[in-house]
């Protein structure tokens, strides 16, 4: 009975420890987890970061019935700030402009919620809920400059824009006016690379990215496509630095759902360069795709978190990785939804459909921040061009390091017109679309202010 007692005993032992053993060698690699919050189990969907104008450090998590907010600054004590209720929907996607986040969903009357983050790091304050005749719900969101995007949801059967794209002017960030629309197919989602939006055609026709024509944001023009084959199904897309090229995800059962590069220089003649797959995974399947720079983050369902170094567009190569589905690498849409990378701290974030959200760090050792292009030699805001102009022009302005931005347009008198940039930016060169439809003809004046000091301002010339 003794001997029973001590086998029985050392297997007990050997099973304890060995799981133990087993989930502390989970296949990560080059990465350290910081935090992982599961604080609403009830299911979770996208997540968006924000950066503060004082350097602090925001996750916004979008969850079964609502969206939460968790400061992630101190690594020693990431935790929730607040918590914004909404219609319950396992699809919840977020942007943020200026000091504001947009969130939609899935759920039926869900519309645009509109949440000031001014408050943080106390609180944030749900200060609208905006609609338009025939909106009730949205399945993702887009942002450039002070436009949104928003893509598919309640007009995917017969409305008016048949599920395809709305633009939204957040000029006034708490008052969106609504500009047009194309409704040629379903999009997925979308990236948008000053006036050109890459639509993704997850539906119909089977597969396609379309490409419009956005520099009038009241009349959209397709101005081509491709089919992203093999075996299309483009869910999300990102354009690096070097914008000769697109990344795609198909979000389809693998081993044929790839991660895809396109050669996108000529338009009518867009080329694959190469896919790509997880080290060692061919069954898990690519979600959602961001760009910092020469890393890609990819959120990879039951494979995790992944970062490749895209600085070879023709051979992306796996540098680290966070599995936050350890229990399996098939091919089912559960894991990793989405991602985002803080490039100032190298903080990356990641929600998991089921056990929230995630905080990670990559090794010391890993580089691609800095991206291939030159770091512009100091501060500088440059003349628009045409100017003077109508309806619109284009404002450059060079940053040698990373620092927040606000990019501010006034009239005559000083009353502000529009606001153009107002985030987070990587050291690098900038270009801003600013479109004056709506103002009317006069002298105005556009400031840039960084937290590092610069301020400069140039006046522009509008003429109707």
């Amino acid at each position: 009975m003794k001997n029973k007692f001590r086998i029985v005993l050392v297997l007990v032992i050997f099973v304890f420890f060995g799981s133990v053993s087993v989930y502390s060698q989970l296949p990560n690699q080059n990465t350290t987890l910081l935090a992982q919050k599961d604080d609403h189990g009830n299911g979770y969907s996208a997540l968006w970061g924000y950066a503060g104008p004082n350097g602090r450090e925001y996750a916004i998590l979008g969850c079964n019935t609502g969206t939460a907010f968790y400061d992630i600054t101190d690594t020693a004590n990431i935790h929730e700030v607040d918590f914004v209720p909404g219609v319950q929907s396992g699809w919840r996607e977020m942007k943020v402009f200026s000091s504001y986040a947009y969130v939609v969903s899935e759920g039926t009357n869900s519309r645009l919620q509109i949440i000031a983050l001014q408050y943080l790091p106390d609180s944030v304050s749900l200060v609208a809920t905006y609609s338009y005749t025939n909106y009730s719900k949205t399945h993702s969101i887009s942002q450039s400059g002070p436009y949104i995007y928003l893509h598919g949801g309640d007009n995917t059967f017969g409305g008016s824009d048949q599920g395809g794209i709305t633009i939204l002017d957040i000029t006034n960030p708490q008052s969106p006016v609504k500009r047009g629309s194309w409704s040629n197919f379903y999009v997925h989602d979308s990236r948008v690379l000053n006036d050109t939006i890459y639509a993704c055609n997850i539906y119909d026709p089977p597969g396609t990215i379309s490409v419009i024509n956005a520099a009038n944001k009241d009349n959209l023009v397709s101005i081509g496509s491709w089919v992203n084959n093999p075996n299309p199904f483009p869910h999300n897309c990102a354009i690096p630095n070097d914008r000769r090229f697109i990344y795609t995800t198909d979000e389809t059962s693998a081993p044929n759902g790839k991660l895809k590069v396109w050669n996108k220089s000529d338009l009518n003649n867009v080329t694959l360069v190469t896919s790509w797959q997880p080290t060692n995974i061919t069954t898990a399947i690519v979600h959602n795709v961001e760009i910092y720079n020469n890393l890609a983050v990819v959120a990879h369902y039951t494979a995790g978190i992944r970062i490749l170094d895209i600085s070879n567009p023709q051979a992306p190569t796996e540098i680290a990785w966070y599995d936050t589905y350890p229990s399996s690498n098939s091919a089912q849409f559960a894991g990793c939804w989405g991602v985002f990378m803080f490039p100032s701290s190298g903080k990356i974030i990641g929600s998991d459909m089921s056990g929230g959200l995630f905080v990670i760090k990559v090794g010391s050792n890993i580089t691609g921040l800095a991206g291939n292009e030159t770091i512009p030699a100091g501060f500088s805001l440059k003349q628009n061009y045409p100017n003077p102009f109508n309806p619109s022009t284009t404002i450059e302005y060079n940053i040698p390091k990373s620092t927040y931005v606000t990019l501010k347009m006034y009239d005559a008198v000083g009353r502000e017109v529009a606001l153009l940039a107002d985030e987070f930016k990587i050291a690098g060169s900038y270009k801003v679309n600013f479109d004056a439809a709506r103002l009317s003809s006069g002298i105005y004046f556009y400031s840039l202010v960084t937290n590092e000091g610069f301020r400069d301002t140039k006046k522009l010339v509008l003429s109707k």
